[in-house]
């Protein structure tokens, strides 16, 4: 239960409560005009843990303790009473038995952020300004170095037109495809990178009636030997302007990198700098991959049977599977020349700082910012340090003037 999406809420709503928090990126664009009102991408819904059992009440018992020390979560709830968690929940705790011990912690200043309109607003703000452009339905066909300028090959997928655009520096963010384009460039630092990707589902309720019940995001605990991003939540959204409610994520196994991509996608991404890594680290997570691969072959009864343990009075009819995107691990040597597979984001950059590239999953609201901020620090070393880029990036993040 980050409190990353709280901290966006207080600062873009003027709300600071404690001037210890940290300055959101997302506040600064509201207060100068960049982006619209806070209600425009961000609702307020209360961030629960929930868990039952005596060992697992016992670790959030512990938890919450040293979860309160911190300012951020001062006011952190906790419960062991059934009746006051289900007056959070109540969906939570119908069906449930009265012997079993239960606890919830309760930050009820959390909030849900319509990504989707927040991309938006902010593409809006930016082709705003002198300079910018925005191409859709595009697809990068060739990355190669041309003396100072780097030339990109594009396909406009609409018209089926080529051409190519020459730029001082390129930023890879492609998602599942970043890691091919990256090797396409041919920089020395994307050798020994390999992918695994993970598909995700979630289980979609389809009664407006019982979404309306329930307005909280309530965070579980993921199974042993889950990957550490298939932490079950029961999880109101906003989707589209309508109130949805779902369950998820549900692991699985793929070979595409994207939604939409091939099924050679991973075969594809093997080549003689990394084929060790990648079979090593294979080998070394075999238990992940039969994870995977029976979490793809769950029936809707057994993904309903997993919710009842958040939902007791769940039904099957209620509900329906929605496949959601892709997260595309990266596979990283080792000093011994071992992959390992790892869950986090990193940036990928070339010595002269001209070509970087974001490879692993989503990084999300909790680490973004951060991210761009390396980024800049590694390929603009001698900008980020004059007067006018401080400013502005002070005017961003205040704890850096």
């Amino acid at each position: 239960m980050p409190p990353y999406d709280e901290l966006i809420y207080v600062v873009a709503r003027g709300k600071e409560k404690d001037p210890r928090l940290p300055r959101f990126v997302a506040g600064a664009l509201v207060a100068r005009g960049d982006l619209p009102d806070a209600s425009a991408f961000l609702r307020e819904v209360p961030h629960l843990s929930f868990v039952w059992g005596e060992r697992d009440v016992a670790f959030l018992r512990a938890r919450h303790a040293a979860m309160r020390a911190l300012p951020a979560f001062a006011d952190l709830e906790l419960s062991t009473d059934p009746a006051e968690i289900a007056r959070w929940v109540p969906l939570v705790m119908e069906g449930r038995g009265a012997e079993q011990p239960v606890a919830a912690t309760r930050f009820s200043r959390g909030s849900d952020v319509n990504f989707g309109a927040l991309t938006r607003a902010m593409l809006d703000a930016l082709l705003a300004k002198p300079g910018a452009e925005l191409h859709l339905s595009h697809e990068v066909t060739d990355l190669r170095r041309d003396d100072a300028t780097w030339c990109v090959d594009v396909r406009d997928l609409a018209t089926g037109g080529e051409r190519t655009v020459r730029a001082r520096f390129v930023f890879i963010g492609a998602g599942g495809y970043s890691l091919a384009l990256l090797e396409k460039s041919g920089i020395p630092e994307a050798a020994g990178y390999g992918a695994f990707p993970v598909s995700g589902q979630w289980l979609r309720c389809t009664s407006p009636a019982i979404a309306a019940r329930h307005e909280a995001k309530v965070y579980g605990r993921a199974e042993v030997g889950a990957p550490p991003m298939s932490v079950p939540h029961l999880d109101t959204r906003w989707i589209g302007g309508a109130r949805e409610l779902l369950f998820g994520p549900y692991a699985g196994f793929t070979t595409r990198f994207l939604k939409e991509g091939s099924i050679w996608d991973l075969l594809g991404s093997i080549g003689v700098s990394n084929v060790g890594p990648v079979m090593s680290a294979g080998m070394e997570n075999l238990d992940l991959t039969r994870y995977l691969v029976g979490q793809a072959m769950l029936s809707v009864e057994e993904r309903v049977a997993l919710l009842r343990r958040y939902l007791p009075a769940a039904r099957e009819e209620d509900w329906e599977v929605e496949v959601a995107g892709l997260r595309v691990q990266i596979i990283k040597a080792d000093r011994n020349g071992i992959g390992e597979l790892k869950f986090g984001t990193e940036v990928v950059a070339s010595a002269d700082g001209t070509i970087a590239a974001l490879l692993g999953a989503s990084p999300g609201a909790s680490t973004a910012a951060s991210i761009m901020l390396g980024l800049i620090d590694r390929c603009f070393a001698e900008r980020a340090q004059s007067p006018k880029w401080r400013a502005r990036l002070a005017g961003l993040f205040p704890s850096l003037a």
